[in-house]
């Protein structure tokens, strides 16, 4: 399969009233369309244009890809391709956060030092305090209306994002630790079932 590679970073746009940019969707329990069950969705873009995200809780077994050589040895472990969404399964996006250089060429950025990265360019042209990356192959998209038409449905959480979950080596168990950490009523969601018919 040819892979298109996201050679300009994703557009940073502000963020409007009722943007979940920046934050966690969290699947619910009862969302059980495979595509995104018990999903963990970190936000890059929510406009009244629509959303775009990436599913940082899929890894797949997905280890080389030729010509991209210098990103994957600078991948943070799991070192592998995640499944970012349906959308455009052939094309890669890079998530990198840095300690320096949030204006650089090829880096826009999401948040303080955290961004999408040109993976045309060598990882040491982005910024010099690179200290975590994810490439991610497609992503989730929604269209104008139709991701707060989901929220309203209860399909969704929206819940707060640490770094740290983007570049987490246990990516498996994303899902249940961050609803345990946010607590109260929300923690007891990461107990559900796989199987809500098992209850």
């Amino acid at each position: 399969m040819p892979v298109l590679v996201q050679n300009e970073p994703v557009e940073d746009t502000t963020r409007p009233a009722g943007s979940t940019k920046g934050s966690l969707l969290v699947a619910a329990p009862l969302l059980d369309e495979p595509t995104f069950h018990r999903t963990v969705v970190y936000m890059l873009q929510h406009t009244e244009e629509g959303a775009l995200g990436l599913v940082i809780n899929r890894p797949t077994d997905e280890d080389q890809l030729p010509g991209l050589d210098p990103w994957m040895f600078e991948l943070s472990q799991p070192q592998v391709i995640f499944s970012g969404g349906p959308v455009q399964a052939n094309t890669l996006i890079g998530v990198a956060a840095v300690t320096e250089g949030d204006d650089a060429a090829g880096f826009v950025s999401i948040e303080d030092g955290l961004g999408t990265v040109d993976l045309g360019q060598v990882p040491s042209e982005i910024a010099e305090g690179l200290q975590s990356l994810r490439l991610f192959r497609g992503y989730s998209g929604w269209g104008p209306g139709q991701l707060e038409d989901e929220l309203d449905e209860g399909a969704w959480l929206v819940l707060h994002a640490d770094r740290s979950d983007i570049f987490s080596a246990h990516p498996q168990g994303l899902w249940r630790n961050v609803l345990r950490r946010t607590g109260g009523r929300t923690a007891l969601l990461a107990d559900a079932p796989d199987d809500l018919s098992w209850n």
